[in-house]
């Protein structure tokens, strides 16, 4: 009987919830620069790598944080594969630290400036 109360409750209490996160996100966000050489990885462009040790050539688009989504090959610029891309140019030989034990190389096969798309969403929470 009062069920539309409690839904309404329950909707209100969720919209809070991401009003606090987005509070926080915006508190601690800091201002990247999205600019990098035409032939430099960077934010926004889609990179194919090869990986040496399992003979297998990947693509991947470095986006921010907050739109980095591995199942759709979008990776954060902060990952172990992101941060080792950046600033390299196609024929580097990357080495990617995933922890202080475990690391692999890759080498860039390709770098295309696709800037921001219309899929690059932010993650929900």
């Amino acid at each position: 009987e009062n069920f539309e109360y409690y839904a309404a409750k329950k909707d209100k209490n969720k919209n809070e919830g991401r009003i606090r996160y987005l509070e926080r996100v915006l508190k601690t966000a800091t201002i990247i620069s999205d600019e990098s050489a035409d032939d430099e990885v960077g934010l926004n462009n889609t990179v194919q790598v090869y990986f040496e040790d399992d003979d297998e050539t990947e693509t991947f688009k470095i986006v921010s944080t907050m739109r980095g989504d591995s199942i759709s090959g979008r990776i954060s610029g902060d990952s172990p594969m992101g941060a080792a891309l950046m600033g390299h140019k196609v024929g580097d030989r990357v080495e990617v630290k995933v922890n202080e034990k475990v690391s692999y190389y890759v080498v860039i096969k390709s770098i295309e400036n696709t800037g921001e798309e219309e899929t690059d969403t932010i993650r929900t929470f």
